[in-house]
């Protein structure tokens, strides 16, 4: 079976008005409230919460690990009360995903997001069904860019490895992708989040109204 692996944030939803009204709860406690923007800092929340804590930290100028360590799980759990507050699929996604099914090709999640909150999202947002498999960053001992993630989702979807490839917008999934031998597709939905002039992808997604065909060639190549 032909498979497709997912990565979550910045590729298949904009996640990241939620995720930084999360970490932004972080940050309150210290006076600076709403520190991170949603419009200017969104390609850093598509690379997960200790990377906004990161960024917070900078512009305030606090050089403080334990400061992230402590608020990592604060920031969770405030994000698990706002989880689809705000996100949405990009446009057609969920149309293309129903597509591929059509032509015999599955889909997969393969996220570092922890599982649970990707799991429950996937519930809110009434798409979970539509996915044969989700891995997140806690289902397995090691986490993307590791291969053992990616390689899990497309078992568990009932596919084979050698008939897969990721679709992902940061340089973690393009790693995890190379690491494993499989196509990888970026998508290009206007997050800093990959630059493509480093490192050249298989294909670029500009819209998921052209993902099957593109899943399609590179599959049957």
């Amino acid at each position: 079976m032909k498979t497709v692996v997912f990565d979550l944030d910045g590729t298949l939803a904009d996640t990241s008005a939620d995720l930084i009204s999360a970490a932004n709860f972080c940050f309150d406690s210290l006076g600076y409230p709403k520190l991170l923007d949603c419009k200017e800092d969104a390609g850093v929340a598509m690379r997960g919460g200790r990377a906004m804590l990161e960024l917070g930290c900078q512009k305030i100028g606090l050089n403080d690990e334990q400061f992230i360590h402590q608020q990592y799980p604060i920031l969770l759990n405030a994000y698990s009360k706002s989880l689809d507050k705000h996100t949405e699929f990009f446009p057609h996604a969920l149309d293309s995903i129903r597509q591929l099914q059509l032509l015999g090709v599955n889909s997969a999640i393969c996220t570092n997001k922890p599982s649970a909150l990707a799991e429950e999202l996937m519930v809110r947002l009434g798409a979970r069904h539509l996915f044969q498999e989700l891995i997140g960053s806690d289902t397995l001992s090691s986490k993307k860019p590791d291969p053992a993630p990616f390689i899990a989702a497309v078992t568990g979807s009932g596919g084979l490895v050698e008939q897969s490839l990721m679709v992902g917008d940061t340089s973690t999934d393009f790693d995890t992708a190379k690491a494993v031998g499989v196509p990888i597709i970026m998508v290009d939905f206007g997050f800093a989040g990959f630059d493509f002039s480093a490192s050249k992808p298989d294909a670029i997604l500009k819209s998921f109204l052209d993902l099957p065909e593109i899943v399609i060639g590179l599959l049957n190549a």
